[in-house]
Formats: C-alpha cells, sequence, structure tokens
C-alpha cells in the first residue's frame, strides 16, 4: 500500500516559530513560522515521498478532558500574537501545496491524528505521525511510526524515527503501557498530576510487574516501595481519571486517504504577498508544471 504523513499542526508550527530567527514583511508583518513551516513540509516531502499528507490542528477545546479536569492544558501560556497572525496563512499555504487540513471544532488534533492512524493502518497502509507529542507512542505499531522534529536545543540531530522498539527504549514500557505510564508519572504539559514522588523507573518497575494502571491499584498492598501504598490507595480514582485522560481516542471520524489537487497559482501568491522571495523562487522550480502535481 502507500505510506501516509500525519503532521501534528501546532506542534510544528510552533517549533518553526520559535527555530526560525525573526522574518518579517517590508510592513512588519512575522513570517518567520510561515517560512520554516513551508520548508519543513518540502523537506519532508522529498525525504520520505508520501503519498500524502494530512495537517491537523487543534480549534480548541478538548471537551471531553476537560469534563473530566477542568484544569487539563490550563498552565499553556497563550500563543504567541505572531504566530496566531500567521495561523491563517499556514492553513491557506498547506491548502495550496495540495495538502489536506483537518480540524474540528471541540475534539483535539491528538485524538483525529490517531484516529487516521489507526484506520490507516488498519487499510494496510504505513504511516508517519510528524509530532514530538509524546502521546502518540501508545499507537506506535507495526505500520505506526512517530518521526521526530530536530530539538531545539540540539537541532544537528535531526529528523529520527521512534518505532517500538525505540519506544520501549525511551520510556521503559512499550506502546500498550504508554497511557498507563503516564497516568502513574503524570504529564506537566497537559496539567496531569501523577502520584507524587513516583518517578519513570518507580512507574516502569510498577508496570512490567502489574501490566497496568488497574494492576497496580489491584495490588496496591503489595507495592514497592511501601511508602507509595497509602498513596496509590488514596489517589486510586485520580489514577482511572489520569488514564482517561491519556488514553488517546481512537473512534473518531477520519477523512478518505486521497490527495487533492494542488494550487500553483494560490500558492505563488500567498508566497509573493508574504514577500517570501527565496520560497516563491523554489516554489516556481518545483511547481512550474503544475499538471504533474
Amino acid at each position: 500500500m502507500a505510506k501516509w504523513l500525519l503532521v501534528d499542526g501546532f506542534n510544528i508550527a510552533y517549533r518553526c516559530f520559535f527555530a526560525v530567527p525573526e522574518l518579517t514583511r517590508a510592513d512588519g508583518f512575522p513570517t518567520n513560522a510561515v517560512h520554516g513551516w513551508v520548508k519543513s513540509l518540502w523537506r519532508l516531502a522529498d525525504q520520505e515521498k508520501p503519498a500524502g499528507i494530512l495537517v491537523f490542528f487543534d480549534l480548541g477545546g478538548a471537551q471531553d478532558r476537560l469534563a473530566l479536569h477542568p484544569e487539563y492544558k490550563a498552565q499553556r501560556e497563550a500563543m504567541p500574537d505572531a504566530l496566531v497572525k500567521q495561523l491563517p496563512y499556514i492553513k491557506a499555504v498547506t491548502r495550496a501545496m495540495g495538502l489536506v487540513g483537518v480540524e474540528k471544532e471541540g475534539v483535539e488534533s491528538d485524538d483525529l491524528v490517531a484516529s487516521q492512524a489507526v484506520r490507516l493502518a488498519a487499510s494496510g497502509h504505513d504511516v508517519l505521525i510528524v509530532s514530538a507529542d509524546k502521546d502518540f507512542a501508545q499507537i506506535v505499531g507495526e505500520r505506526i511510526t512517530m518521526l521526530l522534529p530536530p530539538p531545539s536545543a540540539n537541532p544537528k540531530l535531526g529528523w529520527r524515527r521512534l518505532d517500538p522498539a525505540g519506544v520501549e527504549e525511551k520510556f521503559g514500557v512499550p506502546p500498550a503501557q504508554i497511557a498507563d505510564f503516564l497516568a502513574l508519572v503524570g504529564d506537566a504539559s497537559d496539567n496531569i498530576p501523577g502520584i507524587e514522588g513516583v518517578g519513570p523507573k518507580t512507574a516502569v518497575k510498577w508496570l512490567k510487574e502489574y501490566g497496568s494502571v488497574e494492576g497496580v491499584i489491584a495490588h496496591v498492598r503489595e507495592l514497592k516501595p511501601e511508602r507509595f501504598r497509602e498513596s496509590v490507595l488514596a489517589l486510586s480514582d485520580l489514577l482511572r481519571r489520569n488514564l482517561k485522560l491519556t488514553t488517546l481516542n481512537l473512534g473518531l471520524p477520519t477523512v478518505e486517504a486521497e490527495k487533492p489537487p494542488m494550487d500553483a497559482e494560490e500558492l505563488f501568491r500567498l508566497l509573493a504577498e508574504l514577500e517570501m522571495k527565496g520560497s516563491l523562487g523554489e516554489a516556481h522550480q518545483r511547481y512550474s508544471q503544475a499538471e504533474l502535481f
């Protein structure tokens, strides 16, 4: 079958925004995120040669998780205004490049990505999830791999793949236990509190012995170190809630795996409007015979 790239839109857009030095149009309008975005998508397309690329964006409001935990992601800072201004262009450029944009009000893009990945894999396609979000590690498998962007602190590492063996090497547990692992240790990026004092080593030890959060709770009187027994017993409901928060929803509607036509003239217009001369020149080289794309 075919290879598909599923791009975690905001995850990559943020990285482009902070990785690329400040760039602006002559009137001061920021263009750095759009610049990094276009270059990243071209690089990925050249490197992976996928049948198509689906790009997923959050529209805000993870209603199911907020109902469970009103403080879910509440600690996150607001998106920088300069990035907010560029989002319409990022989405417009994405559509003009012939890439599918997927978003749904009240649903997290992580769940949309995961549902799409699992459906494509079940149909025999190979899937690369382009994101640094560790939640996706729970669905990594034979046909689903994560493609991690270069870390901001060490960009020379480049893009890195995370397969099932890589997940276990990185976290200490296989993909099937990632949601349980995060429920135990917590996830600061999503404002999910774990059991105080329980770090990765302890969580890995418990999951190897008892298999899951429910297994840990069922064997609470046998837990070691013993000092955690009362905490786990007292916070068993919190752990069960955490597991609901950390487990990706795989039952959401998906889009057809079809590559839409690109609109070269619209892409040229957008890049010219943003005064992105280098990218415009490259776009003309890439798409001068638009019917081929």
